[in-house]
């Protein structure tokens, strides 16, 4: 009972982090309208189709992500971006169960309770929270859950649950590896090489045959990250010093004390796979890179404040000292009601009928992926096609009169409105900020 105390709290935060954005329109179609439109795609029994990212684009093609098709059945009951928001706030939510029963069965019903709120709250989850949706929130549970096994000596379990973490996401292979290496240390040998074996194949599969397979250009597109050009390998791997303030940021919440269980190296095949990475992106402690380490850490902390049992003073005030940090670094949520501006934006929007095909800017698309089949503002023209007179592949366009400059800066995003008329757009609809053109032949 206790171990789910934290569970609903979790949510409700969770919650009020993401939904509000999407009613106030600062979600985005990258890249909460791009799982849309893989999970409308599985509703509908079909290919997860993702045409922001291009036309008749199988997201498979991207990454390898097929668990997302979970959610497929509840998509089809609540269709809508909001749903996979709050799947998202449920998912990591949920992920406290575990993590709190760990923590009351080695600490106590207080302290325990204390670090599975102190986990919920934490900064990795609800960045992830407030940056749209993705497909790494199916695999914050099972890492949770995996990682207590281990802790707690139930090794086939604990693999039983990082398994399905291979459909998650083909990063998600390092986990796994390291869940192996560790199964290894701990005289587990023959399941733990097997463990690593089975990451190793797959993860080699996935991205040297099936993504390829189902990508345009037949390609792992996320391939040169991963390429080494002769420079030091070990500059490369821990410089500049951002990537050591994203570790002393993910290590933080636990007080550093995760760093006392042998389970926080589960997490260095994950980060160095990262810092390898040429793209800031992911070395940055913002995003949701850093999701599936939490539960990691957290179950490091308890693992760590367990071994720590004879210094009586330091287990019971950290879990504390962690839930009143965790409480301090949490974002306020905006509560606030859209004002009347969204509402007079929804209703130009409105003006686009249901199935229409729809160039729509990066920040409107998730109000339209819901009914219409919607391309990303301004790449509108054909394979091919150039110029001002293409036929362009949408018949409407919806775009902001003040752009955001994604995906391409602001300028070039006015100079394409500005030539919209000259290829046989008109304005049918303006208001809160939205104008929307509707194309015609002749």
């Amino acid at each position: 009972m206790f171990s789910w105390l934290p569970v609903l709290p979790a949510a409700l935060f969770d919650l009020a982090l993401s939904l509000p954005r999407q009613w106030r329109m600062e979600t985005t179609g990258f890249d909460l309208g791009i799982f849309e439109q893989a999970v409308r795609g599985y509703a509908g029994l079909g290919a997860p189709v993702a045409t922001l990212k291009a036309t008749g684009f199988d997201l498979l093609g991207d990454h390898f992500s097929p668990l997302l098709a979970v959610l497929a059945p509840v998509y089809r009951l609540f269709p809508g971006a909001a749903t996979l928001l709050v799947v998202q706030a449920l998912l990591l939510a949920l992920s406290c169960g575990p993590v709190t029963g760990l923590a009351v069965q080695r600490l106590g019903r207080g302290r325990g309770v204390a670090i599975g709120l102190a986990y919920g709250l934490s900064w990795g989850l609800w960045t992830a929270d407030r940056f749209d949706f993705h497909e790494v929130a199916l695999a914050v549970p099972l890492a949770a859950c995996a990682t207590v096994a281990l802790a707690r000596e139930r090794y086939r379990t604990a693999v039983s649950w990082a398994v399905p973490l291979l459909l998650v996401k083909e990063d998600q292979g390092l986990l796994l590896a390291g869940i192996g290496v560790y199964l290894c240390w701990r005289g587990q040998r023959r399941l733990g090489a097997a463990t690593v074996l089975l990451a190793v194949a797959a993860t080699a599969l996935t991205v040297l045959v099936l993504v390829p397979a189902l990508n345009p250009g037949g390609e792992y597109s996320y391939g040169a990250n991963g390429a080494w050009h002769g420079e030091n390998p070990l500059g490369r791997l821990l410089l500049p010093g951002l990537k050591w303030q994203t570790v002393a940021l993910l290590l933080a919440p636990t007080l550093f004390l995760a760093l006392r269980s042998p389970l926080s190296l589960l997490a260095v095949l994950p980060l160095a796979a990262r810092f390898w990475s040429p793209s800031e992106t992911y070395w940055e402690p913002t995003h949701h890179y850093n999701a599936v380490l939490m539960p990691v850490l957290f179950v490091a902390l308890v693992d760590g404040l367990h071994r720590l049992r004879d210094r009586r003073w330091l287990s019971r005030r950290a879990p504390a000292a962690a839930l009143l940090l965790a409480l301090a670094w949490a974002p306020l949520p905006c509560l606030s009601p859209p004002g009347p501006q969204l509402a007079v934006a929804r209703q130009t929007l409105a003006v686009i009928p249901d199935g229409a095909s729809v160039a729509a800017a990066n920040r409107l698309a998730p109000q339209l992926t819901n009914r219409c089949t919607v391309s990303l503002f301004p790449f509108l023209t054909a394979p091919g096609a150039a110029g001002p007179s293409w036929r362009p592949v949408a018949e409407w366009v919806a775009v902001l009169d003040d752009p955001d400059g994604f995906p391409v800066p602001t300028d070039q995003q006015r100079a394409a409105q500005d030539g919209l008329p000259q290829a046989g757009y008109r304005v049918v609809a303006v208001g809160g900020g939205v104008t929307v053109y509707h194309w015609r032949a002749g």
